[in-house]
């Protein structure tokens, strides 16, 4: 199965980089992690943290942002796109199962996902590093925020075939793949936000609104980095929200919408007709 899996996972890198998809995620996550590294050096002093901090805390922003994007761009058609093209057919026809080639998919989005991540984040965390110094503590929140965000993007690729699975055409699935960015990034926050301010700092604020929000993994990301880093907590507002939970809640959240999601996208794969 993982000989199978794997031989899936090298052709799919191939066409990611015959299709410039890696190049073109790396220089999305270095331009935009290097931009907020350097806007975020004012208020260093005001702080008093250190740069690499404050770059962290910005980064982690941006990846709630461009990790989910990305994901989801890259797997909308990893299905729909086969059955459209007639590459399904072709594939089915070898001796590989719909599970190894959901799984060579995954690993191979994955690996594009985690070297974009790598490169951006750590060029932006270097740089910062060294303009306006850094510890051991901040260097641990910048390998921290690498490792979730490459979680973060394993969630949303996920979802992605599991929409694709879904869909008739590669169209439906970006559309859908859209919808889905904009509910789990944008509008779940807005609905939490609006919660809050009806609920006036009753119990909901008080005692169901964080756990509400570690149930989205954008959320649970944000939480995971925020609670595990001081530095970090200090430039974000989530601190309540992340000291209230128990500190495995919001890492258990993010790691098990992964799995939760591949084994729905293989479920609904197993209904596809190639």
């Amino acid at each position: 199965m993982i000989r199978r899996s794997l031989a899936i996972a090298r052709t799919e890198w191939a066409i990611t980089r015959r299709n410039r998809w890696l190049v073109m995620a790396t220089l999305i996550m270095l331009l935009f992690a290097l931009a907020l590294t350097f806007a975020g050096s004012a208020p260093t002093g005001t702080l008093g943290v250190d740069l690499l901090t404050v770059s962290v805390a910005s980064m982690t922003t941006l990846s709630v942002y461009l990790a989910p994007l990305l994901a989801l761009m890259m797997a909308f058609d990893a299905i729909a796109g086969e059955v459209e093209r007639g590459g399904l057919a072709l594939i089915l026809s070898y001796p590989v199962s719909r599970g190894e080639f959901l799984l060579g998919k995954f690993l191979a989005h994955l690996a594009a996902l985690a070297f974009a991540m790598t490169i951006g984040f750590g060029t932006a965390g270097g740089v910062a590093a060294y303009y306006g110094g850094a510890d051991t503590a901040s260097f641990t929140a910048l390998l921290r925020l690498i490792l979730t965000s490459i979680t973060l993007g394993a969630c949303f690729l996920a979802l992605g075939y599991m929409v694709s699975a879904l869909s008739r055409s590669a169209t439906t699935a970006a559309g859908l793949s859209a919808g889905l960015w904009l509910i789990f990034v944008v509008l779940y926050d807005l609905g939490l936000l609006g919660a809050v301010v009806i609920d006036d700092d009753g119990f909901f604020t008080k005692v169901l609104f964080p756990w509400v929000m570690a149930i989205n993994p954008a959320d649970a990301f944000r939480l995971w980095n925020v609670a595990a880093s001081e530095g970090v907590a200090l430039t974000t507002g989530l601190t309540g929200a992340a000291n209230t939970l128990p500190s495995w809640v919001a890492p258990l959240s993010l790691l098990t919408w992964p799995v939760l999601a591949l084994g729905l996208a293989r479920m609904f794969f197993g209904r596809v007709e190639p």
